[in-house]
């Protein structure tokens, strides 16, 4: 698999010749109308075998096999070499695909009101191939310890036929906010708790989930051993039912970071308790933040290396967006808020816009402005092929479990394509 990031003048066409490909493939890979004109600096994914790296001036065999992580003498067969041929800059060498790791893969899933929608129907029969996990956000406790379920519709079908495993999220959500006083009363009430936990493994049953994923946050941090105590005897009665259990954690980076989406996440005892955790390693730029991006690769390897302190590589499952901010400037605090992105939707803001899209190295995500229509200029970060792939190499640098993914219904087919090229999803 190719990632091509376009140049000033290139076209679609152009692209394809220059790869051996059919126009068509190529945009029905990236989902885009091969009529409209392409972005400068925007990423494409390329659906063939391999690769192609063409040589820079002065690089040597050796440099480009080290700088690939490809073996020297598999580079010098594949492109019928010597080996100690030198190279002119701009000559083409194929790169041989690299081995797929075994990652499991979530998503979650939030449908509002009744039903759930067909964008996020016809969004779940797209990932669902390439999932482990499917997370219908969310089955939310009330104060009796029972639970207000959301919508599910055909979800259970759509998983059963691709051997999805249907995860079921509880939340301390009250009025759509994280409630810590909520969260007090489950921690602390013992007849709430064995309700809710009795209320937990009855659902679970009537509606096929095999996976219960205690999404507690915003907790009292005074709650901090309450929770561990309580993830303790769920994990001892849904352990009992034959079923999975795991937790989704705020993004720390050290054990005495404090506050109250903090204090409560005990890394070490969920490391200990849980099958495995979700680490929500994103929103460093939030709706009602400064621009920035995301999820930034800098902070999101300091949150996992600091995990990796407390508990396995193998319960870790790294989080990651699916979806990106606008932002209106000049930025103020309690301002305007961002407005959520898809990837093909910011660059077909940057197209209508004649944004170039640039790609920060440092944070490993791309950005572009524009001004709108009323005179006010904008920014914007999202996610693309390039961004995606980043992660994907930390994820196996560290040999973590898996990604998870928030969430379904914003389109980003790269995403897909990248998973099946880089992994061998896991089913369960």
């Amino acid at each position: 698999m190719q990632i091509h990031v376009v140049q000033k003048g290139q076209t679609l066409y152009r692209i394809s010749q220059e790869y051996g490909l059919p126009v068509d493939t190529i945009a029905a890979a990236n989902e885009i109308d091969p009529s409209q004109t392409l972005v400068i600096g925007q990423a494409l994914v390329i659906p063939i075998v391999g690769s192609y790296y063409w040589v820079r001036p002065g690089e040597s065999l050796y440099q480009i096999a080290r700088k690939l992580g490809v073996d020297l003498q598999t580079l010098i067969s594949v492109n019928g070499l010597r080996p100690n041929q030198s190279l002119s800059a701009g000559f083409r060498l194929y790169i041989p695909p690299f081995p797929r790791t075994q990652a499991e893969v979530n998503a979650y899933l939030e449908p509002r009101g009744s039903s759930v929608s067909q964008t996020l129907i016809n969004s779940a029969k797209e990932a669902a191939p390439h999932l482990t996990y499917l997370a219908p956000f969310s089955f939310r406790i009330q104060r009796d310890g029972t639970l207000h379920a959301p919508p599910l519709d055909d979800l259970h079908a759509i998983t059963a036929q691709q051997g999805v495993t249907l995860m079921m999220v509880v939340t301390n959500l009250e009025h759509d906010q994280f409630s810590a006083e909520l969260g007090h009363i489950i921690l602390t009430d013992q007849t709430v708790q064995n309700r809710l936990l009795d209320t937990i493994k009855s659902t679970a049953k009537q509606y096929g989930f095999r996976d219960i994923h205690f999404d507690i946050e915003h907790l009292h941090p005074s709650d901090r051993e309450a929770y561990n105590a309580f993830l303790r005897k769920a994990a001892a009665q849904i352990h009992q039912e034959g079923y999975l259990m795991s937790t989704a954690l705020a993004p720390k980076t050290s054990a005495a970071q404090a506050g109250e989406w903090y204090t409560a996440h005990d890394y070490k005892a969920h490391g200990e308790i849980a099958d495995f955790v979700v680490i929500m390693t994103y929103e460093w730029g939030f709706s009602g933040g400064p621009p920035m991006a995301v999820s930034p690769i800098g902070p999101v390897r300091k949150v996992l290396e600091y995990a990796l302190t407390e508990m396995p590589s193998s319960k870790i499952m790294m989080g990651q967006n699916l979806y990106g901010y606008d932002w209106t400037l000049p930025y103020v605090k309690g301002g305007p808020f961002a407005k959520a992105v898809s990837p093909q939707a910011a660059i077909a803001l940057a197209r209508r816009f004649n944004a170039q899209i640039l790609y920060d190295q440092t944070a490993q995500a791309p950005h572009f402005n524009y001004w709108d229509d009323a005179g006010k200029e904008h920014t914007v970060w999202f996610e693309d092929a390039r961004s995606i792939q980043a992660k994907f190499n930390l994820l196996k640098e560290l040999n973590l479990r898996g990604i998870s993914y928030w969430k379904l219904g914003l389109s980003f087919p790269q995403n897909w394509l990248l998973i099946d090229n880089n992994f061998n999803v896991v089913k369960r």
